[in-house]
């Protein structure tokens, strides 16, 4: 956990000065900013359900909207900013809905997505956090001197403005180019889109493996070295220390169970599902609980300056309020809280059947004001974490799928307390998984909640650099909230139905290969289910534990001797959870960051950042290409249900060129990306 640095309140000066008014909230700035948060929320579902991880939408949307604004006679910066704050939302809802919606699928709750359940949870949760963020602006940005790099960076893309159209073709570069990969490996199929091998001793399977998609090399390529590195760092504990010390060790009737007649990697895959992977669970439990303990005081601190300011307000005793410090009203804040709470229990009482736990209505109803005021409780607590954590690492970096663990975890034990004396679910397994599907709703509002919150802390700093009102960003936050909000159903239903999810697949004749593996959503289902019906493997969610209190303390160690390398321990939390093949992709797009910053150790620092800059946003074409491409194909797919209906059969004889091709077009991307992020110009 990275510790608050020493303060650095200087006013800021804003690029718009506070007694300049310039148009906002205008009808192009709104249209383009609700069509990017659509989107980049299908985009980043896509990502997200595939890999576990989403990346920060705002300066590929701020470059955009640059690239489409000019060609209207006037436009201005702070529309660019209005956009990019809508347009960001899409890509935060949608890690909020993806880390744990899809777990109402694997617990067999939802046999598909339903639109007006997903809708209102992802909507109420998301304007949650908005509104929960808002007393806390001005404690967070003006007064705690925190860093916020993403903000940062992205008010810096909106005032170098002019160069807008370069960024756009590095975006259109990567987007197309990484687009015509997908359709070849995963639509036609000519070309191999990840390889794996295995290596066997004694009783021991030592197994690894890439995806070779461009996506997830621009992630390791974003998220940069450090985080990449601990990411692969998880996966190497659990693929080749934790399943082969675990098939050494095994009771051989436990593993045949587990591993069946499966051999080399299938069977190493076997174990790491059953039992390994729940490490993670552990891990990740473990560093959300360390984010809250570590960040109540920062969070109390802010609380009470966000207080003080409103009273001052009240009393007129701060005098006239600049327009770039004026905030959403309180009373509006407050109202429009306590209002949310009747779609949330409405869609609570809409999805919990109450004859399926086996409960009376007096305790149906019981349980569900228990599920909101806990959605409430926690998300307001958990929105404050991710607002202060955006600040201090930045929303990308944000421990949302740890505190969602930890909310479920809570809620589940909660649920068991309260209906455990009139069920029995470790007897009947389809009451537990109805009381499950409770934990997850309410987990889905506080994820929801926390996303956006460090999504519009982020922004906010944007704004609060480029001379942006704020309220005027809050409104926008919630427009872009709403539109993601009724794009995301119909996308996860598309890509469920095309693909899978997990070890579900809606049709017979689907490759499990072929699923997008959602890990915290499937983390989410098991750590629910199995609280409830009492069949979680506590050794191994204790050995994950110590792992992560053991990272904590080397991370403690790194911070106090001043290292630039520090280790926080969602990071190897995410990689212990995460198939192998998906963390070495990550690994490699770290490397060539890497590579690319020591290539320019002499240049110049704005060369460094103009250097920088190319680099993600190439990165996040690559990403966006291939997740809109996943998302197209998963069209043809479900209508003719069947992911091989656009597939070209070349025989045995073509899978060894096959291989080679995708392995030499991974390389040849990550020369590309190196290229690229190495040049200021």
């Amino acid at each position: 956990m990275t510790q608050p640095t020493p303060p650095d309140t200087e006013p800021v000066k804003p690029y718009v000065p506070a007694d300049r008014t310039l148009p906002e909230i205008t009808v192009k700035a709104v249209v383009l900013g609700v069509l990017l948060s659509a989107i980049m929320a299908g985009a980043n579902a896509y990502l997200g359900l595939k890999v576990g991880m989403t990346v920060s939408a705002s300066i590929p949307a701020a470059v955009i909207s640059m690239a489409v604004l000019r060609l209207f006679r006037q436009s201005n910066i702070l529309e660019n900013n209005i956009v990019q704050t809508a347009a960001s939302a899409g890509e935060s809802l949608a890690a909020g809905a993806i880390f744990t919606l899809p777990a109402l699928i694997m617990l067999g709750y939802w046999a598909d997505f339903e639109f007006l359940p997903t809708m209102l949870i992802t909507l109420c949760g998301g304007i949650l956090g908005v509104l929960f963020t808002i007393p806390l602006r001005r404690a967070l940005i003006l007064e705690a001197g925190l860093k916020f790099p993403e903000g940062v960076a992205t008010a810096e893309v909106l005032k170098a403005g002019s160069e807008g159209g370069g960024g756009v073709r590095l975006i259109a570069a990567g987007g197309i180019a990484s687009a015509v990969v997908k359709l070849c490996q995963t639509g036609l199929k000519v070309i191999t889109s990840k390889v794996d091998v295995a290596m066997t001793t004694g009783a021991s399977v030592f197994g690894i493996g890439s995806e070779l998609g461009p996506a997830l090399l621009a992630v390791g390529y974003i998220v940069g070295l450090n985080i990449a590195v601990l990411v692969f760092a998880g996966g190497v504990i659990s693929w080749v220390f934790g399943i082969p010390i675990f098939m050494a060790t095994a009771d051989p009737d436990t593993l045949s169970r587990i591993v069946g007649d499966a051999t080399g990697f299938d069977a190493a895959a076997a174990v790491w599902s059953a039992e390994i992977r729940y490490m993670g669970v552990g891990a990740m439990a473990t560093g959300g609980l360390w984010a809250l303990v570590a960040l109540i005081q920062p969070i109390r601190d802010g609380i009470r300056s966000s207080i003080a300011a409103v009273r001052q307000a009240k009393s007129g005793a701060g005098g006239d309020v600049p327009r770039t410090e004026v905030d959403t009203p309180i009373h509006i804040v407050l109202w429009g809280t306590i209002a949310l709470a009747v779609p949330i229990f409405f869609v609570f009482l809409m999805v919990v059947d109450k004859d399926a736990i086996g409960i009376s209505s007096a305790r149906h109803l019981a349980t569900l004001l228990v599920g909101v005021g806990f959605a409430f409780f926690a998300g307001f607590l958990f929105s404050s974490v991710a607002g202060y954590m955006a600040g201090l690492v930045g929303s990308s970096n944000n421990p949302i799928s740890g505190v969602t663990i930890a909310t479920i975890l809570t809620i589940s034990l909660i649920l068991l307390w309260l209906l455990g004396s009139s069920v029995d679910f470790s007897v009947d397994a389809s009451k537990a998984t109805a009381a499950a599907a409770t934990a997850i709703l309410v987990g889905a509002v506080v994820c929801c909640a926390a996303a956006i919150a460090g999504d519009n802390m982020q922004d906010l700093k944007a704004g609060q650099i480029v001379g942006a009102t704020p309220f005027k960003q809050q409104i926008l936050q919630m427009v872009g909230v709403a539109a993601a909000a009724l794009a995301l159903a119909p996308v996860l239903s598309l890509l469920f139905n095309a693909y899978g999810l997990g070890d579900v697949l809606p049709r017979e004749g689907m490759r499990a290969a072929d699923a997008l593996q959602a890990p915290q959503a499937t983390l989410m289902s098991s750590v629910s289910f199995g609280v409830l019906r009492g069949g979680l493997p506590w050794d191994m969610i204790g050995i994950g534990a110590a792992i992560a209190v053991a990272i904590i303390a080397v991370d403690k160690l790194l911070e106090a001797r001043g290292s630039s390398f520090r280790t926080p321990v969602l990071a190897v939390a995410v990689g212990i959870y995460l198939p192998i093949e998906l963390t070495t992709p990550i690994l490699v797009g770290g490397l060539v960051a890497w590579a690319a910053g020591r290539a320019l150790a002499k240049a110049s620092a704005a060369d460094r950042d103009a250097a920088g800059q190319r680099g993600l946003l190439f990165a996040s074409g690559l990403i966006t290409g291939e997740a809109l491409m996943g998302i197209g194909l998963a069209v043809p797919f479900a209508v003719a249900q069947d992911t091989n209906v656009l597939a070209v059969h070349l025989g045995s004889a073509w899978e060894l060129p096959a291989k080679l091709i995708g392995v030499a077009l991974f390389c040849a991307f990550a020369a590309w990306l190196y290229r690229i992020a190495r040049r200021a110009r």
